[in-house]
């Protein structure tokens, strides 16, 4: 079975070699040769919108995923003519603005923060009259690790915020004064078997993950967000991974965003948990049975961010597993990760502290 992947980043990678020993090819369409993915498996280059690649990507597939949820509607629709997609296209939809995410989340009865959509400067003044103050403006596409976002804490933040991100359909939101974040990650396969994995919570600095802990030991925050990722999953038919960002506050959990495809706060399933994230996105897409998702330990990741550390130096800790994703240096980007995992959330804990200080 060859198993064709919609951009060739580092999340295309480990599904590579998640994949490698369940017997299964992969075929890659990235726009640059050099990519994560590239390295390890046959790629093909061009656009995504190329009608040409997305036939023969079809034509040599069993089926098509992604590692990046902002593929152009026409590239799936293609795709879909000629071969199964998963996650469904639908999904990926509604991931890709972030105002039909919030619909969703309504819709479904999951909590989330209040939004209202910008079109114009004045409705912007009518959003943060609405929603009040602070609150964060948002461009309703492309945003990710704090990229096209505006923080307004006073009326006179308005009109920086509009000059900086009036170009692109917008929407403003309640920013919401929470305790922690965390993310919940679960899979659906092909027969509709759904495993969830433990609660991650979540570290973040300038809008980019920064450490994950897993398991993290909140029993009510935990069911409540095992209820709503199930809720997700089963609403599109849903096939692979899918994972959900939660503010938690004292009134509970408010979705912040979904991501349809494996995510950065699960990596550390690929030493912490009896069958990784990504294995198990590769068996759900191609019918096979979904791995256990059970913790084997306690884990803690941290992103290796704009340059990488001295690796021998590292190495030379017991127990650390380091994944380096062959990008070149540059401010902001993810590089690679460390993963340490103990035998006591405790002892996990003052690894990462070890670890953070010792990355700066």
């Amino acid at each position: 079975m060859t198993i064709g992947v919609l951009g060739a980043g580092q999340l295309g990678r480990m599904m590579a070699l998640a994949g490698y020993p369940l017997g299964l090819d992969f075929l890659f369409l990235d726009r640059e040769a050099g990519t994560p993915a590239h390295q390890v498996a046959p790629s093909l280059l061009g656009s995504f919108t190329d009608p040409a690649l997305l036939d023969e990507l079809a034509a040599r597939c069993d089926v098509v995923t992604v590692d990046w949820e902002n593929v152009p509607a026409a590239a799936l629709e293609r795709l879909g003519a000629g071969t199964r997609i998963a996650p469904p296209p639908a999904a990926l939809a509604a991931a890709q603005d972030r105002l039909e995410e919030k619909a969703l989340f309504r819709r479904l009865g999951i909590p989330t923060n209040r939004t209202q959509p910008v079109d114009s400067l004045a409705d912007l003044e009518a959003a943060v009259s609405a929603i009040g103050l602070p609150g964060v403006l948002k461009t309703r596409r492309l945003g990710y690790d704090g990229k096209g976002q505006a923080v307004l804490r006073r009326k006179a933040d308005i009109g920086a915020a509009w000059d900086a991100l009036g170009t692109a359909p917008l929407l403003y939101e309640q920013m919401i004064d929470f305790d922690y974040e965390v993310s919940i990650i679960g899979v659906r396969g092909l027969n509709g078997q759904i495993a969830v994995y433990p609660l991650n919570r979540n570290l973040h600095r300038d809008g980019i993950l920064r450490l994950t802990r897993a398991p993290w030991r909140a029993p009510k925050v935990e069911a409540a967000a095992q209820r709503h990722v199930r809720r997700v999953l089963r609403a599109f038919d849903y096939v692979g991974v899918l994972t959900i960002e939660f503010f938690v506050t004292k009134g509970g959990v408010l979705a912040n965003e979904m991501a349809p495809r494996v995510h950065n706060s699960g990596h550390w399933t690929i030493e912490g948990a009896v069958t990784s994230q990504f294995e198990n996105h590769i068996r759900a897409i191609s019918g096979l049975p979904l791995g256990a998702t059970v913790a084997r330990g306690h884990s803690a990741m941290l992103n290796l961010i704009g340059r990488l550390p001295d690796r021998a130096a590292l190495l030379a800790q017991p127990g650390l597993h380091w994944h380096d994703y062959g990008k070149s240096p540059r401010e902001g980007r993810k590089l690679g990760h460390l993963t340490v995992v103990e035998a006591t959330a405790a002892a996990a804990d003052r690894r990462a502290a070890a670890l953070l200080r010792r990355l700066g």
